[in-house]
C-alpha cells in the first residue's frame, strides 16, 4: 500500500480556457490510486449536479454541452472549475481551472488621418478588447498591407508604422480584428504624403515610447518606439539598472521596435528607448516598465510518511512564482485549520503535527496560488498502530513542592503491561505552543518523577506514555498545575557620596531578581536602633538621593525588592561623609575664572619681557658698533633681584662677561688671552640670592657662572621695573695687567625711564 501506485494522485487536471458561446466544453480529470475512486466536481467550491447541461463522462471529464456567459435564470458557466477524486486512504482535490467566455468589444481607438511630408513617419494604430487577444490585420484601400514591405511594421498591440513615406504610400487605412469570438472593422483613416523630403534640420524626437507591461513567462513582449528627426535618428536600447539586454530572443522590428520572445523572469525590468542624433551626443529618452509574472511551482514536494501514534509528523511544501505564492493546506480537500497539535511555520512552507493519533491519517495537500496561475502537490499521513501496545498510564497527579519543583506520580497501565520498557514524561509551560514541550524518560520500575528548574508562579502541563519496543502507548490524561510564589533575590546595591549631605544609592535591575513590585529603601545612623523607611520605589527605579544626612556619622543604607509574596533579602552597605568634609576644608574649591586670568597674564608678561630683553640686546650691539660706551640695562633694586647677568645671543661661547660698554677690542683681547673675570667681583656686584618680593614677580637669572656658558638665557622683566642709563663717555682706566675690570658705581638717576 506504500508504493507509488497505491498514492491517490492526478495523472491529469483541468487547466484554463476560453470557451466559445454556446459551443461544447470539455474539462479533464485523470486520477490513478488504488479502487474505487470516486471523483467529483465543484465550480467556485460548489458540489456540481449531473443535468442536462453539465455532467461527467466515464472517464472523468466534465462536459459542458452549451456553454453560456449568461443564462436565463442569471446564472454563468464562467467560473474556477476543480475536481475531487477520493479513496478509501482519503480525499484529493486538484489545481483551480479558470474558465473564462470568448468575448470582443468594440474599437475604442479608431486610426487618424494624417499629413505628412515626403520621406516621414506615419503611424496608425487601433485598440480593442477580446479574449482570447484579437488578431489585428491592416488594410490599404481594402487591401491587405503588403508585410513583405520592410518600410511597413506591423506590431501585436494594433500599431502600423510606415518610415520613410513615398507619394504611393497615400490611401485610406483600416485594421481589421478577429477572435474565436468575432471579426470586427475599424473606422477608415486617410494618409496624404505631402511636398518633397526637406533638408532643414530637426531635433530627434520620440513620438510614441514603450508602454509598460505586465505578461506572463513565455509569452512575447513588444516595446514601441518610434522616433523622427532630419538627419533620421538612430534608435537604441538599454535597460535603467544597467544590466545587458542580451541577444537570446531579442529581435529589432522595424527602426526601433524592441521585440523580446520566450519571456523569463529575468527580463523584467525597465527599458530605455534613446533617439540619438547621428554623429553626436544630441539624444531623447522614453521608458517603459515590463513585469513579467511566473505561475506557482514546487521547489519540494510534500512526502507521505508513516508515522507511529504519539510521535510528530513533518511535510514540507516550497514553492515559487513572480510575484510569490500563497500557500494553503488542505486536509482530505477542506482547509486545514491550526490548533495546539498542528501548526504551520516558515510562511505556510511547514506542517507540524504533533502527538499523532489515528484521527490524523489522511490526505493532506498544499495548494501553491498568485496572480499568474496555482498548482498542487499532495502527500499522505499513515499512523501506525500495533496490536497489544499498553493502555494510556493511569491516574497521573501532579502536586508543587516548591517555587521551581512539582512532583509527578502515575499509576501503570491497565493492559499489555508486560512489554513495557519504560514511560516518557511530557513537560510544557500551559501558555507555551506545542512544540515547546520537552520530554524525561523514566525507567519502567519508577512512577514518580521529581521535576526541577522550573519558574516560580507559573502552570505546568504534563501527560505520560509508556513505550514497548513496537511502540508507545497513548497519551495518559494531561494534568495541569502551578509552582508557588518566590519572594525575589538580593538586588546589587551601590552607594556614591554626592556632597556632604548627600548621598545617592544606585542598583540594577535583574532577571535574577524574578517577578517584583518594586523596591523598598531604608536608611539609618549606625548608632541608632531605628530605620527611616521604608521608600517605596516602582520596579524600573533604579537610583535614589538621599538628602539632609549628618556628615560627622555614619550611615548604613539597606535596600530589598518585593512582590505578592513578600520582602526579598536585602543589600546593606555603609557610607560616611566624614571625608568629603575634610577633602573640602583641605583643598577649597579654586577660583577657576581668576587663575586662568593670572596665567593668561602671566603668559602676556613672558611674551612682552622676551621680546622687550631682544631689542635691548640689539640696541647694545648697534652702539658698541659705533663706538659708544655702551647701554646698560638697569633694573630696580638690581642687587636684589638679579644673581646672573644676561649674555647676549652674539657671546654664547666667550668666557668673559663686558660691564658698562668695554670696548670690543679689549673685550676681544681679553678672550685671547683667556682671562676671566673676577667670580668675586661678579657676586658684589650681583647678589646670588633674590628677594622673596622679586621672586614673586618673576624676575630671575638662573645662568651660573661656573657653568659653561652654551646656551642663552632669556630673562624675565616687568615693564615697571627697569630703567635704561646712559653713561657719560669718559673713558674707562686702564688695569694693571692680570688685575680684574673695576665697576664703575651704577647711577640710579635715569635720564630716559623704561
Amino acid at each position: 500500500d506504500f508504493g507509488r501506485s497505491s498514492e491517490l494522485a492526478f495523472v491529469v487536471e483541468p487547466s484554463d480556457d476560453i470557451a466559445v458561446q454556446e459551443q461544447p466544453l470539455i474539462l479533464y480529470c485523470q486520477v490513478e490510486g488504488i479502487q474505487p475512486i470516486t471523483i467529483t466536481w465543484r465550480k467556485n467550491g460548489v458540489m456540481i449536479l449531473d443535468s442536462e447541461n453539465a455532467f461527467m463522462l466515464a472517464n472523468g471529464s466534465l462536459y459542458v454541452s452549451r456553454f453560456q456567459r449568461v443564462r436565463g435564470d442569471g446564472s454563468s458557466d464562467e467560473g474556477e472549475y476543480d475536481c475531487m477524486a477520493q479513496n478509501h486512504y482519503g480525499l484529493l482535490v486538484s489545481r483551480k481551472a479558470k474558465i473564462q467566455a470568448a468575448t470582443m468589444s468594440d474599437f475604442h481607438i479608431h486610426p487618424q488621418n494624417a499629413v505628412v511630408e515626403e520621406g516621414g513617419v506615419a503611424r496608425f494604430q487601433c485598440q480593442i478588447h477580446g479574449l482570447p487577444e484579437p488578431v489585428i490585420l491592416w488594410h490599404k484601400n481594402s487591401m491587405p498591407v503588403n508585410t513583405d514591405n520592410e518600410r511597413y511594421t506591423l506590431l501585436p498591440k494594433g500599431v502600423l508604422q510606415i518610415t520613410g513615406l513615398r507619394a504611393e504610400d497615400s490611401g485610406v487605412f483600416h485594421c481589421v480584428a478577429t477572435n474565436i469570438a468575432s471579426v470586427k472593422f475599424s473606422r477608415e483613416a486617410r494618409l496624404t504624403v505631402s511636398g518633397s523630403h526637406s533638408s532643414v534640420y530637426k531635433d530627434p524626437m520620440i513620438l510614441v515610447g514603450p508602454e509598460n507591461l505586465t505578461l506572463t513567462v513565455h509569452q512575447t513582449a513588444v516595446l514601441e518606439c518610434i522616433a523622427t528627426g532630419n538627419p533620421r535618428p538612430i534608435v537604441s536600447w538599454s535597460r535603467l539598472d544597467g544590466r545587458p539586454i542580451g541577444v537570446e530572443g531579442i529581435q529589432v522590428l522595424g527602426t526601433g521596435n524592441l521585440m523580446i520572445s520566450d519571456l523569463t523572469v529575468q527580463h523584467s525590468g525597465i527599458y530605455v528607448c534613446a533617439a540619438n542624433k547621428p554623429g553626436t551626443r544630441v539624444r531623447r529618452t522614453a521608458q517603459g516598465s515590463l513585469v513579467v509574472q511566473a505561475p506557482a511551482e514546487f521547489v519540494q514536494h510534500p512526502q507521505s510518511i508513516s508515522r507511529p501514534v504519539g510521535t510528530t509528523a513533518i511535510f514540507t511544501c516550497v514553492a515559487q512564482g513572480e510575484p510569490p505564492p500563497q500557500i494553503t493546506w488542505l486536509r482530505n480537500g477542506q482547509i486545514l485549520e491550526t490548533s495546539d497539535h498542528i501548526k504551520l511555520k516558515n510562511n505556510n512552507s511547514t506542517l507540524s503535527i504533533y502527538g499523532i493519533n489515528q484521527a490524523d491519517e489522511a490526505i493532506y495537500q498544499c495548494l501553491a496560488e498568485n496572480s499568474a496561475g496555482s498548482t498542487q502537490a499532495s502527500a499522505r499521513l499513515t499512523v501506525l498502530w500495533a496490536d497489544g501496545l499498553p493502555s494510556p498510564p493511569q491516574g497521573v497527579r501532579a502536586e508543587t513542592v516548591s517555587a521551581t519543583t512539582i512532583q509527578v506520580s502515575w499509576e501503570k497501565p491497565l493492559q499489555n503491561t508486560k512489554e513495557i520498557i519504560g514511560y516518557v514524561l511530557h513537560i510544557r509551560k500551559a501558555a507555551d505552543p506545542v512544540e515547546m514541550e520537552y520530554q524525561e524518560a523514566v525507567s519502567k520500575s519508577t512512577f514518580q518523577q521529581l521535576v526541577t528548574d522550573l519558574e516560580p508562579s507559573t502552570s505546568y502541563s504534563f501527560y505520560i506514555k509508556a513505550y514497548t519496543s513496537r511502540g508507545a502507548s497513548k497519551a495518559s490524561e494531561v494534568t495541569v498545575v502551578s509552582t508557588l510564589g518566590e519572594v525575589p533575590a538580593m538586588p546589587s546595591l551601590f552607594i556614591k557620596v554626592i556632597n556632604s549631605t548627600t548621598v545617592q544609592a544606585t542598583w540594577e535591575p535583574s532577571i535574577k531578581l524574578g517577578q517584583h513590585k518594586g523596591f523598598k529603601l531604608y536608611y539609618r545612623k549606625v548608632h541608632l536602633s531605628q530605620y527611616t523607611g521604608p521608600v517605596l520605589l516602582a520596579s524600573n527605579v533604579t537610583a535614589y538621593n538621599i538628602t539632609h544626612l549628618d556628615a560627622s556619622v555614619v550611615y548604613e543604607v539597606k535596600l530589598l525588592a518585593y512582590n505578592q509574596h513578600g520582602d526579598g533579602n536585602s543589600t546593606v552597605r555603609f557610607v560616611s561623609l566624614r571625608e568629603t568634609v575634610e577633602r573640602t576644608v583641605l583643598n577649597p574649591p579654586c577660583d577657576c575664572m581668576k587663575d586662568e586670568q593670572n596665567n593668561k597674564t602671566s603668559t602676556t608678561g613672558i611674551i612682552i619681557g622676551i621680546h622687550i630683553g631682544v631689542t635691548c640686546i640689539i640696541f647694545c650691539i648697534l652702539f658698541l658698533m659705533f663706538g659708544y660706551r655702551g647701554r646698560l640695562l638697569m633694573c630696580k633694586n638690581v642687587q636684589e633681584q638679579l644673581s646672573t647677568p644676561q649674555i647676549p645671543r652674539s657671546q654664547r661661547s666667550t668666557t668673559g662677561l663686558v660691564l658698562n660698554g668695554a670696548t670690543r677690542r679689549d673685550r676681544d683681547d681679553r678672550d685671547l688671552n683667556g682671562k676671566q673675570l673676577d667670580i668675586n667681583e661678579l657676586e658684589r656686584l650681583f647678589p646670588a640670592s633674590p628677594s622673596q618680593e622679586q621672586q614673586e614677580k618673576g624676575i630671575t637669572l638662573a645662568h651660573s657662572l661656573s657653568a659653561p656658558h652654551d646656551e642663552t638665557q632669556i630673562s624675565t622683566l616687568p615693564l615697571d621695573e627697569f630703567s635704561i642709563i646712559e653713561e657719560q663717555p669718559d673713558p674707562l682706566p686702564k688695569n694693571p695687567p692680570g688685575s680684574s675690570p673695576a665697576a664703575p658705581a651704577p647711577n640710579h638717576g635715569p635720564a630716559n625711564e623704561g
